[in-house]
């Protein structure tokens, strides 16, 4: 009887971290979608000069590589520990590892790592929510895993609305000069910010100024409560 019990917690603990690396496959396989829609829809792309292009385009070729290894590692772990009976503190180990890149990827946990410090200014506020957008999701389509805006960490549900007060994002009114943290490769980020007649153009048109200081450690302490979904579930195996 205690040996039955005691396979049962085993299975349901291994199940457990099966569900977290399932979760977390998911985020990876929509970053990499993101990568594509990012710069597929960048009209400023148009006008980058050819050495600009052919950086992203590199770095772009190599962050899906990664991705895709990740999204294999962690498809190779999900099976282990779904076949697994008896290594269960092999198994604990492994759930938690991929808990912590869980609790990163979606802004629950506290991270560090290089990165750039943006500074953008807006005198006559002339900078709207679609703008601020821009800002983010060009920091994205350069690979930036991290990015948190003023006081709010970003998320893959975040929003900026234009209201009469300002720009709000996710309930924060945001108030100018702006700065933004983001960790990622951060030539390659301030590559994607300068692009000609890119984002710094148009904080520029606006009466504003958009600079970038490249970081050996950048350190992000803003954490996102995550709810729980109302109709969405985990899909049966």
């Amino acid at each position: 009887m205690t040996d039955s019990v005691s396979d049962n917690r085993k299975r349901r603990r291994n199940r457990g971290a099966a569900i977290l690396i399932g979760a977390l496959l998911a985020i990876l396989g929509f970053g990499l979608a993101v990568q594509f829609r990012s710069h597929s829809g960048t009209d400023s792309l148009t006008s980058a000069r050819e050495e600009d292009l052919v950086r992203i385009l590199d770095d772009q070729n190599g962050r899906i590589d990664r991705l895709q290894g990740q999204i294999n590692a962690l498809q190779s772990a999900e099976q282990r520990l779904s076949d697994s009976s008896g290594n269960n503190a092999a198994a604990r180990q492994e759930a938690q590892r991929q808990a912590d890149a869980l609790a990163v990827l979606t802004g629950t946990a506290a991270a560090h790592g290089p990165g750039i410090r943006v500074s953008v200014t807006d005198p006559q506020g002339g900078l709207k929510a679609e703008d601020l957008l821009d800002i983010v999701e060009e920091l994205r389509g350069a690979g930036s895993e991290v990015i948190q805006f003023g006081s709010v960490r970003l998320g893959t549900d975040s929003s900026f609305i234009d209201s009469q007060a300002g720009v709000v994002l996710d309930g924060t009114l945001l108030n100018a000069p702006y700065t933004i943290l983001a960790i990622g490769d951060p030539k390659t980020m301030d590559t994607a910010l300068h692009i000609q007649g890119g984002v710094a153009n148009t904080v520029g048109v606006a009466g504003g100024q958009l600079s970038v200081d490249e970081q050996d450690l950048i350190s992000i302490t803003a954490v996102r409560t995550v709810t729980s979904p109302k109709f969405a579930t985990p899909a049966p195996k």
